[in-house]
This record gives C-alpha cells, sequence and structure tokens, in this order.
C-alpha cells in the first residue's frame, strides 16, 4: 500500500484501476540530413495535420465543456502559426542538417525554457503549450497517431503532468479521477477537471515507475490524498465514503425548484458564475436561480483580434433568451493582470494586478468599451439584463463610465436601433471601494463583492503565489468586516448587495453571509444546490 497526498482540484472521492500515462516515451534522435528542403517540408505537413487534429479537438471540447475551456486549442491552433516558432524550427534544420523530429524537439524545448523563466505567470502557463504542440508535432512526424483513451474501462488516470490535447480526449464517462505529479490550479487540465466534475490532484510526489496501470487506487479529494493498492480496510471504507457521496448527491436533486430559505423566513438569491454561452447548460442543470457574473472577457481571449459588436451582441443575446427572464448579470471586461491579450497592447508591467486592467482599459480605450456597451444594451431588450464594471476606485470613474453610457444611448438613438439601459452595477473589490461605498451606493443599482481580489489587495499577498499559501487568509477579520460594511452601505441606500468571489461558495461562512444581510451569494454552478442546502437547514440567529 502506498499513500500520497497532494493538492485538491476538485473535491470528491473515487476507487477504482489506475491507467498510467507517461506519455511518448520513444526518443528522438539526432540523425544527419542530406536534403534541408524535404525535411522542412515535412514539418509543414506536420504542422497541416496538426492544425487538423486541434480543430477536432476544439470541437468535441466545446461541446462538452464549453467554449471557454476549449478556447485552449484555438490558441494552440495560433502558436503553430507563430514565424518565431516555425522560423527557429526551419533555421536549426539548414543551418545544422539535422532531421525534422529532432529540430522541433530542440526549439520546443527552447522555446517551453524562455516561457517558463519568464516573471509574468500567464507567460509562464505558455510553457506548457509550447511543449503540447511540439510534442504533438514530432508525433505526426514519427506518423504515430494520438493515444486513444475512449476504449480503456472506467479508470484513474495517473500522469507526471496532462496537456489539455490529453484531457479533452478522454471519454468523461470512462474517467474516474487525474492524480498527476505537477500541474498548478490555474492550468488549462486543472479548469478542464473542475468543469467536467472530476475529482482530480496535482503536486503528488509519486515515482510512477512504482505505479503500473491495472493497480486499484483511492483517490480522496475531500483530504487531498491518494492510496496505491490499498487494504481491505481502505477500500470498505472508500466504498462507505463514495455510497454517502452518492446520497448526497441524489437529495441534492430533490432540492432542485426549493427556495433558499432558512428555517427562520430569511431568503437569499443563489446565482451562478460562467465564462462563456457554454456553460448556461450548467446553471440550469444546477437550478440556479439566475447568473450572477458573466465574464465577457472570455470572449476576448483565444484570438488575436477584437469581437465586432454583433458578434458580442448575439453571445449575450442567447445568454439572456436561455436564461428565460431570469436575471444576468454581465461585467464588462476585465482584461490585464492574469488575463493578458497580445492585440490590447497593454505592455509589460512590473506589477499587472495592481496596474493598466479592468474598467482603467474601458475609460482610457473608450471605443472598445462603447462597442461592448452597444452590444449589452441591444441584447437588454431581450431578457433580465444587468451589467457590473469591475475595478472601481472612485466616484469619478463611476461619473465618467455615465457620460460614456450617455453618449452610447445617443449613438443608438441616432441609429435607430432598438435598446434598453439595464440595471448598472459595480464590482466592489478595492479597499478604496469599500471605503467610500456610502457615496457609490448612491450612484448605481448594486454591488457585486469580488472577494478574490479584495482579499488580495487587503492582506497585500499575490494570489497566484504559491509561495503565499499559508499567509493567505480569505476568513480574515478585515475582509469579513469590508464585507458587512459594503452590504450595510447598500442597505441603507436602498440597494443591494451580492458576492460573486470564491468565498461566496465557502459553506464555513454561509451562514454570517445570511446574518450580514448578503441578499445573493454567485458560485460556481456545481455548488448551488449545496449551498440550498446549507441555507435552508440553517437559522440565521443560531
Amino acid at each position: 500500500m502506498m499513500r500520497f497526498s497532494g493538492k485538491t482540484v476538485y473535491k470528491g472521492i473515487q476507487m477504482g484501476p489506475v491507467l498510467v500515462l507517461k506519455g511518448n516515451d520513444s526518443q528522438v534522435k539526432r540523425d544527419k540530413i542530406q536534403d534541408a528542403d524535404a525535411e522542412v517540408e515535412r514539418v509543414g505537413h506536420a504542422v497541416e495535420k496538426a492544425q487538423q487534429q486541434l480543430k477536432k479537438l476544439y470541437d468535441k471540447a466545446v461541446k462538452e465543456v464549453g467554449e471557454t475551456s476549449a478556447a485552449i486549442f484555438e490558441v494552440h491552433q495560433m502558436m503553430l502559426e507563430d514565424e518565431d516558432y516555425l522560423d527557429a524550427i526551419h533555421n536549426m534544420i539548414r543551418t545544422e542538417m539535422v532531421n525534422a523530429e529532432y529540430a522541433v524537439a530542440v526549439t520546443g524545448d527552447n522555446f517551453s525554457e524562455m516561457f517558463a523563466g519568464m516573471d509574468d505567470d500567464y507567460m509562464k502557463a505558455r510553457a506548457a503549450d509550447i511543449r503540447d504542440i511540439s510534442n504533438r508535432l514530432v508525433q505526426n512526424l514519427q506518423g504515430k497517431e494520438d493515444i486513444d483513451l475512449n476504449s480503456s474501462e472506467p479508470a484513474i488516470i495517473v500522469a507526471e503532468d496532462l496537456s489539455p490535447s490529453e484531457t479533452v480526449q478522454m471519454d468523461k464517462e470512462k474517467i474516474l479521477a487525474f492524480v498527476t505529479v505537477h500541474g498548478s490550479s490555474n492550468s488549462h487540465t486543472a479548469i478542464l477537471a473542475r468543469m467536467m466534475n472530476i475529482p482530480a490532484l496535482i503536486g503528488v510526489p509519486m515515482d510512477l515507475d512504482a505505479i503500473q496501470s491495472g493497480m486499484t487506487a483511492v483517490v480522496d479529494g475531500f483530504k487531498g490524498e491518494v492510496i496505491f493498492e490499498p487494504d481491505e480496510r481502505e477500500c470498505e471504507a472508500a466504498k462507505k465514503r463514495m455510497e454517502e457521496e452518492q446520497e448526497k448527491l441524489q437529495l441534492l436533486q430533490s432540492l432542485k425548484g426549493k427556495e433558499n430559505i432558512t428555517l427562520d423566513g430569511k431568503k437569499i438569491n443563489i446565482f451562478a458564475n460562467i465564462g462563456s454561452v457554454g456553460d448556461v447548460g450548467y446553471v440550469l442543470e444546477n437550478d440556479a436561480g439566475g447568473i450572477g457574473l458573466f465574464r465577457s472577457e472570455f470572449l476576448y481571449l483565444g484570438r488575436d483580434s477584437f469581437p465586432a459588436e454583433e458578434e458580442q451582441f448575439q453571445a449575450y443575446k442567447q445568454v439572456v433568451q436561455m436564461m428565460a427572464g431570469k436575471k444576468v448579470i454581465i461585467r464588462t471586461l476585465d482584461i490585464g493582470a492574469d488575463k493578458q491579450v497580445e492585440y490590447f497592447n497593454l505592455g509589460k508591467e512590473d506589477n499587472p494586478a495592481m496596474g493598466y486592467r479592468a474598467i482603467r482599459i474601458c475609460l482610457k480605450q473608450s471605443e472598445i468599451f462603447r462597442t461592448q456597451l452597444r452590444a449589452l444594451f441591444r441584447a437588454a431588450v431581450f431578457g433580465n439584463l444587468s451589467v457590473m464594471y469591475p475595478m472601481i476606485t472612485s466616484v469619478e470613474e463611476v461619473q465618467k463610465i455615465y457620460e460614456i453610457v450617455d453618449s452610447v444611448k445617443a449613438e443608438l438613438d441616432g441609429d435607430g436601433v432598438p435598446y434598453k439601459v439595464p440595471e448598472q452595477g459595480i464590482m466592489i473589490e478595492t479597499p478604496a471601494a469599500v471605503m467610500i461605498s456610502d457615496e457609490l451606493a448612491e450612484l448605481v443599482d448594486f454591488f457585486s463583492i469580488g472577494t478574490n481580489d479584495l482579499t488580495q489587495y487587503t492582506l497585500a499577498i499575490d494570489r497566484q503565489n504559491e509561495k503565499l499559501d499559508e499567509f493567505y487568509n480569505a476568513h480574515h477579520k478585515a475582509i469579513l468586516r469590508m464585507i458587512r460594511m459594503t452590504v450595510e452601505n447598500a442597505h441603507k441606500a436602498g440597494k443591494w448587495a451580492g458576492i460573486c468571489g470564491e468565498l461566496g461558495a465557502d459553506p464555513e461562512l454561509t451562514r454570517e453571509f445570511v446574518r450580514m444581510g448578503v441578499d445573493e451569494l454567485s458560485v460556481a454552478p456545481s455548488m448551488v444546490l449545496r449551498l440550498r442546502k446549507a441555507v435552508r437547514e440553517m437559522k440565521t440567529e443560531d
């Protein structure tokens, strides 16, 4: 029996056979060639085949996990067209007269190391993408096909790491859990695992040579541990836990259609956070009362030009129509910080989380903002749409927003385009906004508290920095007092206040939030029924 601890990506418990994926074990040899043009041509054919493979992966991912999670395969397609990357491969073939496989492998290693050594977290994440596309090219050059991960029996996938390509190729009905040696909670694979609702552990210090396919394993995402070849006692305990979890899920299903109301009559709205039109299915499946956060910036990611007004309008319109009268709160683009987009030309910043981002971009590059507002106001005609503006720090910013809104209204009137000015709110995610929330509440229709950034800015801790995990305390008294203060100031002005950050799904704080008078909690779709259960079983005065 071998027991290892790791970091939980998605909670859950599963037991079953292990399938070890060790990637492409074949060695890439350096061979001398006679015809460089022929090798360059081979690279071209391999790139074409890779583009076709990635297009299929994208289409499959859109159906299974939505456009947001599928976007990585569009990014990979664009990376395969990068002139610097391809020129480096071609140059090595011609100057060193080496085979295409070797040139691709070495170039991939060089570019990957370059990205991994950068300070910016977004650029660091590109290192894994470069390795993925380079491995794909080598595989194509060697005449090997993608590994078929759909024909095996249901299994616990164990690997050094998993690329997005490998993850999406798997039949999710046959995956019991993920366990990897490497990976981060912000990686594309982790995002896909959460979207698939599959228990997953990363950072597990296991020796893959000591683990073989066919072994039995127990993956416990609640404890953050995996046990290989568990003894009879561990197996019986795992089976019992799995039965309990299944019963809990069935009980949660019985809560569909029920109100989110406490035993002593206190009601709270429970909404869902999404990142794309494709995620609406998860919202409806989990019976959320509405959408409390639609991250519109995902319309801008994974592409090389701005989305046009009509494209945005169609996306927003589709969401509000699918929600059939339920509230849909769309956040205007929150680009910057860890969401870098090359065509925005944001430039290099030493501290992007506190730099040129979100509403600051919209106010400085107002044409981008105006296009989005036109699309949002047009879509508001078709359903219950609200708009909220992120990263507000002053009254002056809200006033500038309203000046632009008035200008957009006049423009739409002049064009004779049907529109509706929706409910307008702001994100409270900076200490500055909290401290002047009494003044801000007089100007807007609602507050939505973004606890992720609020915690980061209040505690002066980069939430992407793993070294600071032990210092990052989302339950800090200062954070809770700020939430209370914000809610009280909203209510004094007759406005409502919700929470759309990770803290909203924290069951340890649900009672506290209800007692504070928080009007709405917006969480991951998979947490909606769990929160409903917690609310319906509590008394606020206990």
